[in-house]
């Protein structure tokens, strides 16, 4: 599934033109990829308090493809810091968010 949804989604994103959306913190899709992200990241490890987006490397795209039969309309991509005891180095990440403003996926990289 991870390798289909890589193909499809670097296909269509490749031919669709994507617009590059204006981005804050307040940002609604910004606020739900941060929130679900939380959540997802908490549950393997509880000791997690916050999840922050540096918004200097945000890039929030429409998109106009899918994921086999799930509509994909925006893509939020940047890197973030999860906050511990001591904030560590930064992360990246991906999220899929479908129609309705419903996230689909969030991913980030392991250090």
């Amino acid at each position: 599934m991870i390798a289909r949804l890589t193909v499809a989604l670097c296909a269509g994103l490749s031919f669709a033109p994507a617009a590059a959306l204006a981005k804050s913190p307040e940002d609604p899709a910004v606020e739900a990829c941060r929130t679900t992200g939380l959540l997802a990241l908490k549950e393997r490890s509880p000791t997690l308090k916050d999840l922050v987006f540096d918004m200097e490397t945000l890039a929030v795209s429409k998109a106009n493809t899918s994921v086999e039969d799930v509509p994909v309309r925006l893509v939020v991509m940047g890197e973030a810091y999860l906050e511990r005891k001591e904030t560590g180095g930064a992360h990246r990440f991906v999220c899929l968010i479908g129609e309705k403003g419903k996230v689909l996926l969030t991913f980030f990289t392991s250090k």
